[in-house]
């Protein structure tokens, strides 16, 4: 239920949580999803329900066992604040992240409403970043939800990235990533749609962070934009 990650932006994945369901258009082609089918299909028995939402008490503890510092992107297999989840466990989730200081947590999400709702449920130690996931214009009210937090670290992933996404409000935003869809059916990234948010960021001041073109083989199209990487970081950042 954790390893370390070939996620260009994280060191290591938590998953307490597995399985999920679609909600957006972002989700039409959920690696998670291919991943859950395909372990099931191994007999992994974490993955035992295939991609139904599943909960792993057993999991929970093990960032605790870990003492080197780590960036670790929590529920990379689900989504922490889907409604399936009791507000119990998503309590439990933050208590280990509050008594592991030396780990920075990474979570996102695409159910930002509820993340609104239990907000200040939850204490919100600065070890902890809070992200939304937007994917074109249509989502871009997850932002505001997230900007309505107690969360001490606020980002935003556009990615998959299928629409332009014009005056993002990146006042109280620390970090953005930008990423195409990768694997069977992507859909296109115009460039134009990245060039235009990485301008949107400079101007602000805010971190920037490019993850990828995307594409059915995204080795091929690799990670330059304007001839170069872009891998900034909150200043904060331990890594």
């Amino acid at each position: 239920m954790s390893t370390t990650s070939s996620i260009e932006w994280t060191q290591a994945t938590w998953n307490p949580l597995t399985g999920c369901n679609k909600i957006s258009r972002g989700c039409k082609n959920c690696y998670a999803e291919r991943m859950s089918n395909r372990l099931y299909k191994m007999g992994q028995y974490n993955y035992r329900n295939a991609f139904r939402l599943t909960i792993h008490d057993h999991a929970l503890s093990i960032p605790l066992k870990w003492k080197k510092p780590r960036v670790i992107f929590v529920n990379s297999m689900s989504d922490l604040f889907h409604k399936d989840v009791p507000l119990s466990f998503i309590k439990k989730v933050f208590e280990i992240m509050n008594e592991c200081p030396q780990h920075q947590f990474q979570i996102l999400t695409k159910r930002a409403k509820r993340l609104e709702e239990v907000s200040d449920k939850v204490i919100w130690t600065n070890n902890i970043w809070m992200g939304v996931s937007v994917e074109d214009k249509n989502y871009k009210n997850r932002i505001d939800h997230l900007l309505n937090t107690k969360a001490q670290v606020k980002f935003l992933s556009l990615e998959p990235l299928i629409g332009p996404l014009s005056r993002l409000k990146l006042k109280g935003i620390d970090w953005v990533i930008v990423g195409g869809e990768s694997g069977p059916n992507a859909r296109p990234m115009k460039s134009g749609w990245v060039t235009n948010i990485k301008n949107q960021c400079v101007k602000k001041g805010v971190p920037f962070f490019f993850k990828q073109w995307g594409g059915i083989r995204k080795h091929k199209t690799g990670r330059l934009l304007e001839g170069r990487t872009w891998d900034e970081m909150p200043s904060f950042f331990m890594g």
